[in-house]
C-alpha cells in the first residue's frame, strides 16, 4: 500500500505537538493566560506544520499558497526549537529527580516545573526571533583564501564569488535576490560560481524571481551546477532557463579559462544523487576533469561535500560545495554530519581543498541560528613553502 506523505507528516505533527502540550501546559497552569495562549498556538502549529507539503502537493497558486507556506515553514522552525528544548527540559528534570532521591528536600518541584517551562518558552522566542533576523537579512561577504601549492603566479589573487543554496521559492522572492546580486556586483569577481539548490519551485512560478541572477557581473561569467532541489522541481525545465539568464551550466563537463596567460579549468558535476532522478545525470567527476588542454589548476563545482573523494581521484585541486546550510537551525545542526563529511568551511581530502558554504539563502523555515548565510569571496593564493 502506498503511503500518503501528507497524512504521515500530519500524524507525526499531532504526536509531537501533543507531547509538548503534555509536558508544558500543566506546568504553566493550562487555565492561565500563558497556558491558554500556548495551547492555542500548539493547535495552530499542529495544523500549519504540514501546510508547505500541502501547498506543494496540491499546487496552491499565487499569494495564497505563498502565505500558507510562510506560516507553515515559520511554525515548523519555531516548533523545531520547542521540541528540542522540551526534551532537554525533561532530561534536566530526570537528573533532578535522581538527585532528589539522595536529598528529598533539596528541590522545590513546583518552582522548578513552572520556571523551567517558562525558560523553554523564552528561549524558543529568543532563538526564533534571532533566527528570523539572521535568515532574512542579505548574506554577508565571507573572505576565504585558498592556499595552493605551486600556484601559477598568473593566478595569484584570482577571485571566485560563490553562491549556494539560495532556494528561491515561497519565502524567497525577487527582492531578496536583488540584494544578493547588488552585493556580489560590488566585489569585482573574476568568476561567479553557483553550487546548486537555486530554486524551490517550477519555472512558471519562479521565472520572474530568479531573473535578477542574469545581472550578476564578473570577468569570466557565472557558472552553475545542479543541486538536489533542482531535481525535485523539474530540472529539465530549469536548465534552459538558467542558460537563458546567461549562466553556464556544467553537467559533468568543464570550460577552460585563460587568465593572464595561465589556463584554469572550471568543472562541474551533477548533484551526488542526480542518478536517482535520471540515470543520465549520474555525477561523474572524471568526465568533469577530462580535457586535452594543459591547465595550471582544476576547480570543481559540486553541490554536496561528499563528492570530494571522487573529485580527489579525478585530479581536482579545489572543490566548492554547499548543501549543508551549516546546519541552519536546531536540531539539524547535529544531524548534518551523519550525511556529509564536512558541514562548513575549508577542509582537505588528500591534494584536494574543499570549501563548503553555509548557503546564501535558506531552506524552508526562515530561520538561521549559529549558521549565518554567506556570499563567499574565495581567492587563490600561493601556499607557503613547507
Amino acid at each position: 500500500m502506498r503511503r500518503n506523505p501528507l497524512l504521515m507528516l500530519t500524524l507525526i505533527s499531532v504526536l509531537l505537538h501533543g507531547y509538548v502540550a503534555w509536558r508544558l501546559l500543566p506546568a504553566l497552569n493550562s487555565g492561565s493566560l500563558a497556558g491558554s495562549l500556548l495551547g492555542i498556538w500548539l493547535l495552530a502549529s499542529c495544523v500549519l506544520v504540514p501546510a508547505p507539503l500541502l501547498v506543494q502537493l496540491s499546487r496552491v497558486p499565487g499569494r495564497g499558497g505563498d502565505a500558507l507556506a510562510w506560516a507553515g515553514y515559520l511554525s515548523m522552525g519555531v516548533f523545531s526549537s520547542l521540541i528540542v528544548l522540551t526534551l532537554l527540559r525533561d532530561l534536566t528534570l530526570a537528573v533532578a529527580a535522581l538527585w532528589s532521591l539522595a536529598r528529598p528536600d533539596a528541590i522545590d518541584w513546583p518552582w522548578l516545573l513552572q520556571n523551567s517551562a517558562w525558560g523553554v518558552l523564552l528561549l524558543v522566542a529568543a532563538i526564533s526571533l534571532l533566527g528570523l533576523i539572521n535568515a532574512r537579512r542579505v548574506a554577508r561577504v565571507v573572505e576565504v583564501d585558498l592556499p595552493i601549492a605551486g600556484l601559477a603566479p598568473e593566478l595569484q589573487g584570482f577571485s571566485i564569488v560563490q553562491l549556494s543554496d539560495i532556494h528561491v521559492g515561497p519565502t524567497i522572492k525577487r527582492g531578496y535576490i536583488d540584494g544578493i546580486v547588488r552585493r556580489v556586483n560590488r566585489l569585482d569577481a573574476d568568476l561567479v560560481a553557483i553550487t546548486g539548490d537555486v530554486i524551490d519551485g517550477s519555472v512558471a512560478s519562479l521565472r520572474e524571481h530568479v531573473a535578477p541572477l542574469a545581472q550578476l557581473q564578473s570577468r569570466y561569467g557565472t557558472y552553475c551546477v545542479t543541486g538536489n532541489h533542482e531535481y525535485y522541481h523539474g530540472v529539465e525545465a530549469w536548465l534552459p532557463e538558467w542558460r537563458r539568464l546567461g549562466m553556464r551550466v556544467l553537467l559533468n563537463e568543464n570550460e577552460v579559462i585563460e587568465h593572464r596567460g595561465a589556463r584554469l579549468l572550471i568543472g562541474g558535476v551533477t548533484d551526488f544523487g542526480g542518478a536517482h532522478f535520471d540515470p543520465a545525470h549520474a555525477s561523474d567527476a572524471l568526465a568533469a576533469a577530462r580535457t586535452a588542454t594543459a591547465v595550471a589548476l582544476k576547480i570543481l563545482l559540486a553541490h554536496q561535500p561528499r563528492s570530494a573523494p571522487a573529485a580527489a581521484d579525478a585530479g581536482f585541486d579545489v572543490q566548492l560545495s554547499g548543501h549543508t546550510h551549516g546546519g541552519q537551525f536546531l536540531p539539524w545542526n547535529f544531524f548534518v554530519t551523519m550525511q556529509q563529511p564536512f558541514v562548513a568551511g575549508l577542509h582537505r581530502v588528500r591534494q584536494l581543498l574543499i570549501y563548503t558554504s553555509r548557503g546564501t539563502g535558506y531552506w524552508g523555515p526562515p530561520l538561521r541560528f549559529f549558521a549565518p548565510s554567506e556570499i563567499t569571496r574565495l581567492k587563490l593564493v600561493a601556499a607557503p613553502a613547507s
